[in-house]
């Protein structure tokens, strides 16, 4: 056996093929022979099925199509071999097209939707591929088409994004959104789950300026929104430091009593946008000790420091806790 195969690969060495003119002929003929068997093949008439992509457009005004009918059909064909290898190859690009107000027409409703039998649409099909192509069969036999009303609502929208400031830079003030309210159009069953709708994610690192960008919104399936954008607003700011010495009230003293504190006020240190830097006051603080809490044990009270500015940041303040005196009337 090895000597045989040997002796055939032999025959296809290319020097041989140089010396021996008659095997060159031979491979032309049997090539020459080969495309005309091709060619002939191609020319006669086949069976096949072919899966053709459906896009489904234009339902009937104010409806929304609220179900998944089948994505492709499978259509038993009978055409010419060259006329099904060129369908074949290009039938990515060559969907089938629906128009749901046309095919729903002269139906009547069944249930919630339409059945449709495909074999209805055979003639529609067949104008969109090719009068080359005879169109012998569908699957599925049954289309299903459900239509549902159309509802619109408005409702809010919020940002979904993480921001990173480069040192010493915060927010002038609160994250915006504008139009911070965006109208819904869709299915009833879908639009009565969406109270608020989100930006799409963004990330924002080492800001040292306002920021001012167009931003897409997530649009829940089925549904159309308007603006399908809004304007993402970012104010920031410049922060240094600020030091301040605030009295430190007492709350829930009784009326008899008299609570002295050494010391009486506290050192706070406070970050503040440069454009407030002259505007802190006392007033922006609470500093203060609750009487209630005194322990006998301990000689010490705690002091806790509120802002009504969000956009003041308390960094530190000294001391935290305070020897105190009680004193009655």
């Amino acid at each position: 056996m090895k000597i045989i195969l040997s002796k055939i690969s032999g025959y296809f060495k290319i020097e041989k093929l140089r010396n021996d003119k008659r095997i060159v002929v031979f491979l032309v003929c049997l090539s020459i022979a080969t495309v005309l068997w091709f060619l002939n093949a191609l020319g006669k008439d086949y069976s096949t099925t072919i899966a053709f992509p459906v896009k489904y457009i234009d339902p009937p005004e104010n409806q929304f199509l609220a179900n998944n009918p089948p994505s492709k059909f499978d259509l038993k064909v009978t055409a010419h071999g060259f006329t099904l290898l060129r369908h074949k190859l290009s039938l990515s690009f060559s969907p089938i097209v629906l128009n749901l107000t046309t095919i729903t027409r002269n139906i009547e409703k069944s249930g919630d939707g339409f059945n449709v039998n495909t074999r209805s649409l055979i003639s529609r099909i067949s104008n969109q591929i090719s009068n080359e192509i005879t169109i012998n069969d569908i699957t599925p036999q049954i289309l299903r088409i459900t239509l549902d009303s159309l509802k619109t609502k408005r409702v809010p929208v919020k940002e979904k994004i993480e921001i990173q400031f480069k040192q010493q830079y915060d927010l002038k003030d609160s994250v915006s959104i504008s139009p911070n309210e965006v109208e819904i159009t869709g299915p009833a069953a879908v639009l009565d789950t969406v109270s608020y709708l989100y930006t799409k994610p963004e990330s924002f690192e080492k800001l040292d300026a306002d920021i001012e960008k167009m931003i897409e919104i997530i649009v829940p399936e089925k549904t159309v929104i308007r603006p399908e954008k809004v304007m993402l607003k970012i104010p920031v700011e410049r922060f240094t430091e600020k030091k301040i010495k605030i009295p430190i009230s007492v709350k829930n003293k009784p009326a008899d009593k008299y609570l002295k504190l050494f010391p009486s006020e506290v050192e706070l240190t406070t970050l503040v946008g440069l454009s407030e830097f002259e505007n802190v006051k006392n007033s922006n603080f609470e500093v203060f000790v609750d009487f209630e809490k005194i322990d006998q044990s301990n000689e010490n009270l705690s002091v806790s420091v509120r802002s009504n500015v969000s956009q003041l940041k308390i960094i530190r303040f000294t001391p935290e806790s305070v020897e105190y005196l009680i004193e009655s009337d």
